[in-house]
């Protein structure tokens, strides 16, 4: 997988595992690549037809389910830790701290669940294994919708 010297960085704080055929994900993304001036995050796309879930250890409906990182110890991390964790790496630490106050680490919760949920509608990627009506997981899906 061709991959720019951002993510060949040895030491990192996090690897942020995201969606790039989602065009939010990679804006955002892209957004934290600027950021990090100091390369300590490793963004892998689970979209790139090289990428190979079962190597990680994670089905790609798991992947595509919410967000997922991994520490450089290999604890994998998911939803809003996760962003709290690229956010942290890039200097943001104070504003993260914020996110962690009981009543606002909830409301963020219910908000990245939510989105996470309604991600493939939202961004125009439904198909009726993705978003059909019974359909409360990423489960089903084909991979390169």
């Amino acid at each position: 997988m061709n991959q720019p010297a951002l993510q060949q960085t040895e030491e990192f704080d996090i690897e942020v595992f995201f969606d790039g055929d989602c065009p939010l994900c990679r804006r955002e993304i892209s957004l934290l690549r600027r950021w990090d001036r100091r390369q300590r995050i490793r963004a892998t796309d689970i979209s790139d037809p090289e990428f190979d879930p079962v190597r990680e250890g994670k089905s790609f409906e798991e992947l595509m389910a919410r967000i997922h990182g991994r520490l450089p110890d290999g604890t994998w991390i998911e939803g809003v830790e996760v962003f709290r964790r690229l956010y942290t790496a890039v200097g943001w630490g104070p504003l993260v701290a914020v996110t962690r106050w009981p009543v606002i680490s909830r409301l963020c919760d219910w908000g990245y669940t939510w989105f996470a949920r309604k991600r493939l509608a939202l961004t125009g990627r439904c198909t009726a294994e993705t978003c059909g009506l019974n359909s409360r997981s990423m489960s089903g899906g084909s991979r390169g919708e």
